[in-house]
């Protein structure tokens, strides 16, 4: 069971608590979507609509790091799961708490459009994210399953902290590595692992080359932290081979602002110029970007 103090925390952020360890949260850009009619860099990148995404993690406070840059207050950190709810309660729940969150848009007839609200209810699209680090759900596997199922294409971030699992889970349409630090010593001072997290990592880099669906290499830089070894960055992606490299400003926002100040948060020029650096050590050029969520996007 979650403890209470950690859920009535995650509450006053605006999460959903779904069953004893998984939660929802309406995306900025979804709620940008319906407000202002301006999508994500998802939609942008990979041409998921991003009112119809639903942003949802199965592992709120379980994870294997304790990154500086997190949205969640990391002081209350699981370093494993030793009960869990069944995957079907998790899908059917999340689309639910979907639903609650989106209730109060049709008290603004004038601002939102009453089609794309609807749609809004019926998600096409489940970023398996949010906070916490999934692949520590025994049945990760089943709760990608379960989604695709219906009909939603399936997108998941992992720290890449547990290899064995994306060498035998039930892959989803498009695989997240976060990559975090060139080297360990900078690793260790962003993310504060709770493991033997490089070794792993490092092994989730080669593991990546091989798997059979979308895959994406993260880059979450820190201005004055870990934009650092832009060569070290270029070693991995190559050894990584993914299908896109997202270089993605860390955002002053959640209980990280607890941690980190503005001067943190990289500007999309400072990203920009990052993504430039990387290109002279790597095969990957950039290909794209969106300036408001300071992104760039490479490939080759």
């Amino acid at each position: 069971m979650m403890d209470a103090e950690i859920k009535n925390l995650l509450k006053k952020q605006h999460y959903r608590i779904v069953g004893d360890h998984s939660a929802v949260k309406l995306c900025h850009w979804l709620k940008r979507s319906l407000l202002e009619d301006r999508v994500c860099y998802k939609q942008k990148f990979y041409g998921i609509q991003s009112h119809r995404c639903l942003q949802m993690t199965p592992a709120v406070t379980a994870c294997t790091q304790k990154c500086v840059f997190c949205w969640r207050p990391t002081q209350y950190t699981d370093t494993e799961m030793r009960e869990w709810d069944d995957p079907e309660v998790i899908v059917e729940k999340s689309l639910q708490a979907q639903r609650v969150l989106l209730s109060g848009y049709f008290g603004l007839p004038d601002r939102v459009p009453a089609r794309k609200l609807k749609e809004a209810l019926e998600p096409t699209n489940v970023a398996i994210s949010l906070a916490g680090e999934p692949t520590m759900y025994p049945r990760l596997s089943e709760l990608v399953g379960l989604y695709k199922e219906r009909g939603m294409t399936t997108f998941l971030v992992t720290n890449g902290t547990n290899p064995d699992v994306l060498e035998t889970m039930e892959l989803p349409w498009n695989l997240y590595l976060t990559l975090a630090a060139p080297d360990e010593k900078v690793y260790k001072r962003v993310c504060h692992p709770q493991i033997d997290g490089w070794g792993r990592i490092m092994r989730s880099v080669d593991v990546f080359s091989g798997l059979k669906t979308q895959r994406v290499i993260r880059l979450t830089l820190v201005k004055g932290m870990n934009m650092v070894g832009a060569e070290k960055y270029g070693e991995m992606i190559e050894r990584a081979n993914p299908d896109f490299v997202e270089a993605k400003a860390y955002m002053y926002v959640g209980f990280s602002r607890y941690r980190m100040t503005m001067e943190n948060m990289p500007s999309f020029g400072d990203i920009e110029e990052f993504s430039k650096e990387i290109e002279k050590y790597c095969s990957y050029r950039i290909s794209d970007f969106q300036r408001a969520s300071r992104v760039v996007l490479l490939k080759k």
